[in-house]
Order: C-alpha cells, then structure tokens, then sequence
C-alpha cells in the first residue's frame, strides 16, 4: 500500500499545477487528455474493487502464481482500454478528478480493510491480460497501472509544452 500511496503522490504532484485548460487539451488527434488519463485511473480502480469485494463475498479460494505485473510499466506495448475503463470526453476540472481519485483510493482501502493475509494471497479474480491474479496483486497493480499512466501524462504534458513554443 505504502508503494501505490507514493506513486499516488506522485501522480498528483504532476497535475496540481495544469490549468483545467491544459488538464483538457488533448495532444493529439485520437490521444487521451490528462484528465481523460485520470478519470480512466478512477474507473480502472473503482472497476478493481467492485471486483475485490464479489471475490471477498464468496467462499472460494483460488490460489495463482505471482505474475510479473512490473511488465505493464513498458510503454513501448500499446494498450486499448476496455469500454468500461475508456473515458468520456467531457470537460473536467482537477478538483472533480482528484475529488474521484480520492474516492476510489478510499473504496480500494475499505475492501482490503481488516481482510485476511491468507485472503489477499489466495482469494483471486481473473485480469484480462494478466489471467489469475490475487487480490494482493491486484492492489499492485493498480500501483503499476498508475505509474505506467504517470509517464503517460509526462508525455502528454511535453507534447503540449512542444505546442505552446
């Protein structure tokens, strides 16, 4: 936890001081804004708890291997968000999508409370790339998931700096 709360900070020190403009403008045709990268954080997080807490609810376990989830910090390898983790396109400000990642952070750490190590090791759900993952995997990778987006939003915030000189 103490590895995806820094990654968190990180995250948000990057966009506190965009402009809502600038946190809108999308760099290049068919490119996500930074503020679409950051509503897609907060559904991708909100979408792992709802799957976190239907794995809590039942009485299976399913124990998996440790999957090498540092993989997904590669940017070279494209990915296409799944519709339900994709965007809208409407104009936000920094306050509602902090105000968002506030909550899904605040959800995540609500349905790990008080769970059993034996649990989060062998309590699992199926990840579209991934597989089988534990629900202790899946809390890292939302730690890798925004690490991975933080560099995007670096990127598109070079682009935009390129387009203003």
């Amino acid at each position: 936890m103490e590895k995806i709360q820094k990654t968190r900070e990180k995250l948000l020190q990057s966009v506190r001081s965009l402009s809502n403009e600038q946190l809108n403008a999308v760099p290049e045709e068919g490119k996500w804004s930074i503020a679409q990268v950051l509503e897609h954080l907060y559904l991708m997080e909100m979408n792992t708890v709802d799957g976190i807490l239907e794995t809590l609810s039942k009485d299976e376990y399913n124990p998996t291997e440790e999957k090498p989830l540092c993989h997904i910090l590669d940017r070279t390898v494209k990915r296409i968000a799944p519709d339900d983790l994709t965007p809208s396109e409407k104009f936000q400000t920094l306050e509602e999508l902090i105000q968002k990642l506030e909550k899904s952070r605040e959800a995540l750490l609500q349905s790990i409370e008080g769970v059993s190590e034996e649990d989060l090791e062998q309590k699992s759900f199926i990840h579209r790339r991934y597989g089988l993952l534990s629900i202790r995997q899946w809390v890292s990778l939302i730690g890798y998931h925004e690490e991975r987006h933080l560099q995007q939003i670096e990127e598109i915030k070079g682009t935009l700096l390129k387009k203003v000189n």
